[in-house]
């Protein structure tokens, strides 16, 4: 039986025609298009009434993002929402149906601190990889993983979604291409991890998945990583709670450490802007540049 559609699933035509606008003009993802098309529709259905959303006051939103509040959102996901609807009311204003963008120039304070991810300082980096020397069938495997996710930066998908042939051996990058938010991107490969990278891939073959399964050869997915990542966390006497995202800030936590250019950072890690970086801005405050050192991933243990 076919599921009815919502009547949400075509929306007003001014809606419409600022996605299409979205697309065809700002040249935005499908994903990030997506994204909006659901802001809006739960911003008609949290405000309620038949009354368009370019036609609302101020405190109608002020109302619906504190309600947004209450259910759970956070600071970050409100503001997002703020900046999907700001945009569909400037669209309206432009095109002459209403008279005033409410939201224009107004935007969320906010009001709870932005707690610091959690990562791995040098020396518990250093004894995960450390306890990464193992023999076993998956002993190269499962290092390699270790590396990549801290010498990299990779989110645990990415990870998962590389093939051999997103290696470039001839610049020494890893190609990501199934990146958060379309947008792929080229990681430079740290050298004693390029090194480990090539032993590797002598003895899996030329093709498909980087990372494969025992048994059923197939690719791995985030739960195997996850394992990995917590198994080698407990051989190296190291919390229960160290997860693959834990590798990737302290990628770039230990980056933001020796002085990396934020910039830079946010363009290794896949970030929209240098602003999606800037929670790792908690390393700066009473740090010692002289005495961080190199990271120190690879090159045997």
């Amino acid at each position: 039986m076919t599921k009815p559609k919502s009547n949400l699933d075509h929306m007003d035509p001014l809606i419409e025609g600022y996605l299409s606008y979205l697309d065809k003009v700002g040249r935005k993802t499908p994903r990030t298009i997506i994204d909006v098309r659901c802001t809006l529709r739960r911003a008609i259905v949290g405000i309620g009434g038949d009354v368009p959303l370019w036609h609302l006051e101020l405190t109608d939103y002020l109302h619906w993002l504190e309600a947004e509040r209450q259910r759970g959102s956070t600071e970050t996901t409100l503001a997002k929402y703020l900046s999907h609807v700001r945009g569909l009311l400037e669209y309206a204003w432009r095109s002459g149906r209403c008279d005033r963008n409410v939201l224009d120039g107004f935007n969320l304070a906010h009001t709870t601190p932005r707690t610091p991810p959690r990562s791995l300082t040098l020396e518990e980096a250093e004894r995960l990889i450390e306890a990464t020397g193992i023999e076993g069938p998956t002993a190269h495997r499962d290092r390699l993983i270790i590396l990549l996710l801290y010498g990299c930066g990779l989110r645990t998908d990415e990870l998962c979604s590389l093939d051999v042939a997103h290696v470039n051996r001839e610049r020494r990058e890893l190609l990501v291409l199934k990146a958060k938010g379309d947008r792929p991107r080229a990681v430079p490969i740290p050298t004693g991890v390029y090194t480990e990278l090539l032993a590797y891939l002598l003895d899996h073959g030329k093709r498909g998945p980087l990372f494969r399964t025992v048994i059923r050869k197939s690719r791995l997915c985030a739960k195997d990583i996850c394992a990995i990542v917590r198994d080698a966390a407990l051989r190296a006497g190291l919390p229960d709670d160290i997860t693959p995202r834990t590798l990737r800030h302290s990628f770039a936590t230990h980056l933001m450490d020796r002085g990396v250019d934020l910039a830079i950072i946010a363009s290794l890690m896949g970030h929209r802007s240098p602003q999606e970086t800037g929670v790792y801005l908690h390393v700066l405050p009473g740090r010692t540049t002289a005495a961080v050192r190199k990271l120190k991933v690879g090159g045997g243990v």
